[in-house]
């Protein structure tokens, strides 16, 4: 049977409960397994693009940080005009197509490979096409998860979201590492393109159908955009949330620019070798996942916001010192605790705002939010570029975990400090 959903109603039709929990939902199930099949292919991916430009092509720390800031310069123009058309458009449908065109687009990496005409500027441009399909995407996902669970299942579906992603952290690398040393680099990018296609069958057969908001009620696209943007930046949470981010990614992604070259070239370590860091980096990704719904009933869902960002993630300090001070084994392992902490954070906050923000406007302000907090990427990936050329990677490392952490400050000068949950829902307006 289909259920048909509207987009701005409070929440799908009540479901029986199970003792499965959501895995007999079998609409969340098809997500999951679209999701976490693409999210494989996205980590095997990002590994395998890496190893082109580096390996392959020879590129620098700074064109490896070009290309990874064009992955995210989309969100700068079109971040805000896509949280307004996806509260127009049903979030399935957009994500569906989406998917058919990231498969066309990863998939040219390995066939311009095996032509002999793969370039540098190709992989630019890829990297900027699929940014801007994937606003899209990420702004749908964010935005379809209401429509698909309850409010009360919120918490537990990012979890076994999340935990599908890690999961698939876990495995990507290794199988990008092996695919690259046994096939060449561009083989990882063909394994990217075909979890698209999975992807798209399985949300394809999804059965709740969504009702946009009809004609009538449209405002025009500047006056919508217009009001999810007030109501982020007149709430106090999801303004913290945004400028937190905004700093974290500042910081995180500086790290990502340099941090294959600094396995590669400051490590000594072989393609094979940096896809097993790397999986082993996400076993704390998806330790993180499992661990957030028990750490907000513990602890409290802000309390333990908190103690993630606060007291977790600050042993990415270690990793600077591999090859160096400490065993790279010691490093990789405080860089797993560091991503466990940020990983369960980022599950509570995500549950909250999906819970805590209007239904009909929830496409707007987690653009208008995105929007903010996705432009430091590039920024920090180009810096992280510049800084890797300018004082080495080591270097670069030990500055940008110092930003990352410095995010901290952010959670401590907000309302979340004396709270030990989340809000349900917005403070009611004064006079």
């Amino acid at each position: 049977m289909t259920t048909t959903v509207p987009i701005e109603s409070p929440a799908p039709p009540d479901r029986p409960r199970s003792r499965w929990g959501l895995w007999a939902h079998g609409d969340f199930r098809r997500l999951w397994i679209g999701e976490t099949t693409s999210n494989f292919g996205t980590a095997v991916g990002s590994v395998a693009l890496s190893l082109v430009a580096v390996v392959t092509l020879g590129a620098s720390p700074l064109a490896v940080g070009v290309i990874n800031a064009a992955a995210w310069l989309p969100w700068l123009f079109l971040g805000l005009l896509a949280g307004a058309w996806v509260d127009r458009w049903p979030r399935l449908r957009v994500m569906l197509v989406c998917d058919l065109l990231l498969l066309l687009l990863f998939g040219s990496v390995p066939v311009a490979s095996w032509l002999g005409v793969l370039s540098l500027a190709h992989l630019v441009v890829v990297a900027l096409l699929t940014g801007a399909v994937k606003v899209f995407f990420s702004t749908a996902y964010g935005a379809v998860l209401p429509t698909l669970v309850g409010k009360a299942d919120l918490l537990e579906a990012n979890v076994k979201l999340r935990s599908g992603a890690s999961a698939a952290e876990i495995a990507g690398p290794g199988a990008a590492g092996l695919l690259s040393q046994a096939f060449g680099a561009a083989s990882g990018m063909f394994a990217d393109s075909l979890t698209y296609l999975v992807s798209a069958v399985f949300l394809r057969r999804i059965r709740t159908e969504e009702r946009p908001p009809p004609v009538s009620e449209r405002r025009g696209i500047p006056r919508e955009i217009g009001e999810g943007v007030r109501f982020l930046l007149r709430d106090p949470y999801l303004r913290t949330f945004a400028c937190f981010a905004a700093v974290g990614n500042l910081g995180l992604n500086g790290i990502q620019a340099v941090q294959t070259v600094f396995l590669v070239r400051s490590v000594g370590l072989e393609p094979g070798a940096v896809g097993g860091v790397f999986a082993l980096v996400s076993v704390g990704g998806l330790a993180g996942a499992m661990l957030a719904g028990r750490v907000a009933r513990k602890l409290g869902s802000a309390r333990g916001l908190l103690v993630c960002e606060l007291v977790v993630a600050p042993f990415i300090l270690l990793l600077p010192l591999a090859g160096d001070r400490l065993p790279l084994v010691v490093s990789a392992l405080a860089w797993a605790v560091a991503v466990c902490g940020v990983v369960a954070g980022n599950v509570l906050a995500g549950s909250f705002s999906q819970g805590y923000c209007p239904p009909a406007m929830i496409g707007r302000i987690r653009a208008s939010s995105a929007t903010l907090n996705y432009s430091a990427i590039p920024v920090g990936a180009l810096l992280g570029g510049y800084l890797g050329e300018a004082i080495g990677a080591r270097s670069t490392i030990w500055l940008m975990a110092g930003v990352l952490l410095s995010a901290g400050a952010v959670l401590l000068a907000s309302p979340l400090r004396g709270l030990r949950d989340f809000p349900t829902r917005p403070p009611a307006p004064t006079a």
